[in-house]
């Protein structure tokens, strides 16, 4: 295998494919290089429309599944790990109807606010209303910017924001409660609430512990200071939100969408014909906790315990095998509702090597496997890795 430096732009033998709506069932996906560069690429066609209504460490690049969407997929998808919805979002865009499952809820709200239909006027109606209470009730929150918080929020909530940040995103909380666009601004505020804690800006993905004074900050490359207030964030993120979901409606066709919250070794699915996945990698995040703001400020229930190599468990020999034998009765349970000669597409750092012959223990054939190399990542995330397409047959 070709190994590459930590670099924003290496040089590849072949030129990277980026005519994505050239991709068709008879395309030999074999001739593709996958490995795009930041100039092949740019983090706004990655984050394009919904795709980033809101931060979600182990996305996959929409582009990539798009391909394999065009490639395989005829009337219904699946991806029974949806996460925040890529595969979906992508779904939806191609005109295929897709069903998502997650066993985070926080992660099924999200995905069902990305991919939801919207009569888009009564939306900025709505939220405009939204804008002009919180301005308006927000400016009394100032002159008590130092007071003691809300009673009533968790300890966890006082101690990760400044009292006037909790006290604008409990106002926030609030004012949408009731609203017929309740959820969907539900994830501008856990949105908020993630750049609002009081974390160093160089760790907004993990941060270790809340930072109560000034700081050197590898971000900025300056002394930073804890974050003060929230209703700056609600508002970017508010107008930011309706620019995307505007930019969305215009290409999400009429098609059905199930989002799905619950374990997906034993959910019931329905019918589908095509499989793209992008399964956690073992031992290496803890998918609720990455949201905690997010289950703290909704009350969301979490069950961490259904999560599949959680970074928590590690990635010890007994962690890689229940890894595996958890992923292996997924696809078995989604084998149910695959038609006979359907695909599945995975995609997964398999650098344990989890997944070798994993598609003879699931019923499956294998028909094609790819090495893409990773090699430009944002924020502290930035070296390259290889990850494996896997493709797969029923």
């Amino acid at each position: 295998m070709k190994t590459f430096s930590s670099l924003a732009n290496p040089e590849y033998e072949t030129q990277p494919f980026t005519d994505f709506s050239r991709v068709t069932p008879r395309t030999d996906i074999s001739k593709l290089n996958f490995n795009w560069r930041e100039n092949d690429l740019r983090e706004r066609d990655r984050t394009k429309h919904v795709h980033r209504l809101h931060p979600y460490l182990g996305k996959f690049i929409p582009q990539l599944v798009e391909i394999f969407l065009r490639k395989f997929a005829k009337r219904a998808v699946c991806d029974p790990f949806s996460g925040s919805g890529t595969t979906i979002v992508e779904a939806t865009t191609l005109g295929l109807d897709a069903v998502g499952v997650d066993v985070s809820t926080f992660n099924c709200l999200l995905a069902k606010v990305k991919t939801d239909k919207y009569d888009v006027h009564a939306l900025e109606v709505e939220a405009q209303k939204v804008l002009s209470a919180f301005d308006l009730a927000a400016e009394g929150l100032f002159a008590d910017a130092h007071g003691n918080g809300s009673k009533q929020a968790s300890e966890y909530l006082r101690l990760w924001y400044h009292p006037l940040s909790l006290r604008e995103l409990l106002l926030f909380r609030k004012i949408i409660g009731g609203l017929r666009y309740e959820d969907l601004f539900k994830v501008v505020l856990c949105r908020a609430a993630r750049s609002a804690r009081l974390a160093p800006h160089h760790e907004l993905d993990n941060p270790d512990e809340p930072v109560l004074g000034p700081y050197a900050c590898r971000k900025h490359f300056r002394t930073c200071r804890p974050t003060v207030g929230a209703a700056k964030f609600v508002r970017r993120y508010l107008l930011d939100t309706l620019e995307r979901v505007r930019a969305y409606a215009e290409l999400r066709r009429d098609v059905h969408v199930c989002i799905k919250h619950g374990d997906a070794r034993q959910i019931e699915l329905p019918a589908f014909d095509t499989i793209v996945t992008s399964p956690p990698y073992v031992g290496l995040i803890d998918y609720h906790e990455q949201h905690r703001y997010a289950y703290e400020l909704l009350g969301l229930p979490r069950n961490d315990d259904w999560e599949i190599g959680p970074a928590k468990g590690g990635a010890s020999l007994n962690a890689k095998e229940r890894y595996r034998a958890g992923i292996i009765e997924v696809f078995r349970n989604c084998a149910e509702s695959l038609a006979k000669g359907g695909n599945v597409v995975v995609v997964v750092g398999d650098r344990h090597d989890l997944y070798r012959d994993m598609h003879k223990d699931c019923g499956f054939k294998l028909m094609d496997r790819f090495e893409r190399h990773v090699n430009r990542r944002t924020g502290r995330r930035n070296s390259d890795f290889f990850e494996s397409i896997l493709v797969w047959r029923r």
